[in-house]
């Protein structure tokens, strides 16, 4: 699965596959997982990207606003960042980025993110 997610994430980012086919995969289910709990054992390469079905919750660890450390909830950060509403599934897009020396945190959607200081590894999540 990684493998692929590696490969569609490369025609993605070079806009060689239009939103119509990114659909069409995951529509199908050849490119999304379910979320885990957490990034921080993915979050090995700087810029990586991982598609996964996401259902949003409220509850559960999370530190920073746009870009999480990764050991925050994915789950959490999702309905944090709007992408996902409580109980509802998405399919998001997560990017590893370069950690952060200082995660602030904010209340939005309902969710309180707290701040944190420097922390490893890091991720942000967009729409597909």
């Amino acid at each position: 699965m990684r493998v692929m997610q590696e490969l569609v994430a490369y025609f993605d980012r070079s806009g060689k596959l239009s939103p119509r086919q990114m659909h069409k995969l995951l529509d199908q289910g050849f490119l999304a997982s379910d979320a885990p709990p957490t990034m921080v054992d993915l979050c090995d390469r700087v810029g990586a990207v991982y598609y996964f079905r996401v259902t949003g919750d409220t509850n559960g660890p999370l530190w920073g606003t746009d870009v999480y450390t990764g050991d925050s909830a994915l789950a959490v950060a999702a309905v944090h960042a709007g992408l996902v509403a409580p109980r509802a599934t998405a399919i998001l897009r997560v990017t590893v980025e370069q950690p952060l020396k200082h995660y602030p945190g904010a209340t939005r959607n309902g969710v309180a993110s707290h701040d944190f200081g420097p922390f490893g590894t890091a991720y942000r999540l967009s729409r597909v």
